[in-house]
């Protein structure tokens, strides 16, 4: 059954944008006029939020958040929480903070860490499933906190004792939390205490099968999750032009620099990062992994390597058959971020089922469009 009003989030390219993959070439400095400015346009043009990215080449995903969130009106910010890099008492005193300060427009989103190298980097010298022991102890915590309890645990991974919080975040039991992991760590984890369970832009089909393992898991555990996904997108009017713009997306990069790029992928340990060089393999040549799902991204950027490719319809049809599977929650990209947030959302928002976004009261625009010779409204569509 299709779920009716699903969200659509954007992204903040806090670690880098530009017209091409791997390259210097037609990049642009990605600074805060930048961001706001993707921001802005992601809050104006009716996104239900936008991702903020975690990592040692992202910008500080709080600290964005922090100075945009004053600048923008309805939109809501998915920012990340680490286990083992933050104390959950800490955690919880930020993300109520941030939520007071947003009005309630903050979202989180649980990052375990699938690169060892970098965890180490960070002090953290666990393997994979220890990293899922610690950040299941640390929701437990910080749950706990942002639903104005009191909790003491001591013996565990995470030990706090007499710990609360003082000041409530705006949200009841605090903002909703996203989490993503694909081995049956990660699974166990989100079933207990996670609210929106994620996935990389995979096939439909391995789609509908996480979905599954994820929904049974937390129905033995008596709970119901809900599901997004985190996908690219490439969309012209036409199928031909959307098509040739992914292939002008990786025009500079050369099999040196997709090696370098797969290499690197494989010292994760993380079971989706896996999934998805496994989709494409380090290959040009079998890049459409399923119809209009295209993995040219994944040959040299980590996380989510795939994009949904076509005109407006067809991406638009795409979208539904995810929905279809159950998703609720698609959190898109596309290069450049600010171009492309225009022309999904004003090539394809039109022709989605979306969630209605509280907004506040915002004058009404005297036209849509450039007038035409300083005198003409443009003519309606």
């Amino acid at each position: 059954m299709i779920n009716r009003g699903a969200n659509f989030l954007w992204f903040l390219p806090t670690h880098g944008d530009g017209r091409y993959l791997g390259t210097t070439v037609g990049a642009r400095p990605v600074d805060l006029g930048y961001l706001r400015q993707v921001a802005q346009a992601a809050d104006q043009l009716g996104y239900f939020g936008v991702l903020l990215p975690t990592g040692k080449s992202c910008e500080d995903s709080w600290l964005v958040a922090s100075a945009l969130a004053p600048l923008t009106e309805t939109l809501r910010f998915l920012v990340a929480v680490r286990p083992g890099l933050l104390s959950p008492t800490l955690a919880a005193r930020m993300t109520a903070t941030l939520d007071r300060l947003s009005g309630g427009r903050l979202l989180i989103n649980v990052v375990t860490g699938g690169d060892p190298a970098e965890s180490r980097a960070d002090g953290v010298f666990l393997d994979h499933d220890e990293r899922y022991a610690v950040t299941r102890d640390f929701l437990d915590i910080y749950r706990r906190l942002l639903a104005g309890r009191e909790v003491t645990q001591l013996g565990q991974r995470v030990n706090v004792e007499g710990a609360r919080l003082v000041l409530p975040p705006v949200q009841e039991d605090g903002p909703p939390i996203y989490f993503g992991g694909s081995s049956n760590a990660g699974i166990d984890v989100a079933a207990e205490l996670v609210d929106k369970y994620l996935t990389w832009g995979e096939p439909p089909a391995d789609v509908a099968a996480k979905i599954t393992t994820a929904s049974v898991a937390a129905a033995r555990k008596g709970r119901q999750l809900t599901f997004g996904i985190r996908l690219h997108v490439i969309v012209r009017e036409t199928s031909e032009e959307a098509w040739a713009a992914a292939e002008s997306l990786i025009s500079h990069l050369d099999d040196r620099t997709i090696a370098a790029a797969q290499q690197a992928f494989t010292r994760m340990d993380s079971v989706g990062q896996q999934r998805m060089a496994a989709l494409h393999g380090g290959r040009r040549d079998r890049l459409e992994i399923s119809p209009n799902l295209w993995a040219g991204v994944g040959l040299v950027r980590g996380g989510a390597g795939t994009a949904l490719v076509g005109d407006p319809p067809t991406v638009a049809a795409r979208i539904a058959e995810y929905q279809a599977l159950g998703i609720d929650s698609f959190i898109l990209s596309g290069y450049p971020h600010l171009e492309e947030a225009y022309r999904f959302a004003e090539l394809v928002f039109p022709l989605l089922d979306r969630a209605e976004i509280a907004t506040s009261a915002r004058p009404r625009a005297a036209h849509l469009g450039e007038i035409v010779t300083n005198n003409y409204r443009p003519r309606a569509a």
